[in-house]
């Protein structure tokens, strides 16, 4: 009898080790009510604090909505770049929402949501420009460009003479006093620059085919959490909703290819 009760309590002690064990990441943060992001909350315009100190950005406004619809709230964590993932690995926070690139690399190691983000390289020419209209036609031009940056790499690839510049706004001041031809960029970077400066001297001519996208990232094994964030991500892009937040920040829908 007493061997039989101590088998009993085994198995029985044995079962609620796994039924605890059996709880996943979406159940928690469904039971706790919060899901929790890492983001670094100094990188414009996708998370930083306004001039009231608030968090805000195209990612922070993105993740709050799905958060939002998933009946949760959510708890930013602010962590530098270099130890976003290490935080992620440690489970500080359940997803990351930063602009992070999906590449092959990171496949290996995390899962993703649906992209909300897609980018490119674009060339940026004077709005009266008729020459420039393609990549090719970068040929003899000169192009303002920071020196380690890859745009600076794609400008060079297609013949252009690089003017060395600090920055994006530099670049555009350049073209506008007609000390470069053009300058090429991330998308998103330009756009941010056009819809919060309003200028109308300069425009994107031509736009690399080659798209980059970007997601929320995830610890492997959490495909009931993914899933949960890609449903919303599907209805705000289907209501127009993805689209808005997207337009609101760069005057277009970045949301889709």
């Amino acid at each position: 009898m007493k061997k039989i009760f101590i088998g009993t309590f085994i198995i029985g002690f044995a079962l609620l080790i796994v039924g605890c064990g059996s709880t996943n990441l979406y159940d928690e943060v469904m039971e706790e009510g919060v899901l929790t992001v890492g983001t670094e909350g100094t990188y414009a315009p996708f998370t930083f604090h306004n001039n009231a100190g608030e968090l805000t950005g195209y990612d922070v406004e993105v993740i709050r909505e799905v958060a939002d619809r998933m009946g949760v709230e959510v708890d930013f964590m602010e962590t530098q770049w270099d130890s976003m993932f290490a935080g992620l690995n440690s489970e500080r926070f359940d997803l990351i929402a930063n602009q992070v690139g999906i590449n092959e690399d990171r496949l290996e190691n995390y899962d993703f949501s649906n992209p909300y983000t897609y980018s490119s390289a674009v060339v940026v020419a004077p709005a009266e420009n008729e020459d420039i209209n393609s990549f090719e036609d970068l040929e003899g031009k000169s192009s303002a460009q920071s020196l380690t940056s890859n745009f600076g790499d794609i400008a060079r690839e297609n013949g252009a003479e690089i003017v060395s510049v600090e920055g994006l706004a530099q670049s555009i001041e350049l073209i506008k006093q007609n000390r470069a031809d053009v300058t090429v960029n991330d998308k998103l970077a330009v756009l941010d620059y056009l819809n919060q400066q309003g200028d109308e001297d300069v425009q994107i001519v031509a736009e690399e085919d080659n798209v980059s996208e970007t997601a929320f990232a995830f610890n492997k094994g959490n495909e009931e959490l993914v899933d949960a964030v890609n449903e919303q991500l599907k209805a705000m892009r289907e209501d127009g909703t993805l689209a808005e937040i997207s337009e609101s920040w760069f005057g277009e829908d970045v949301s889709t290819k």
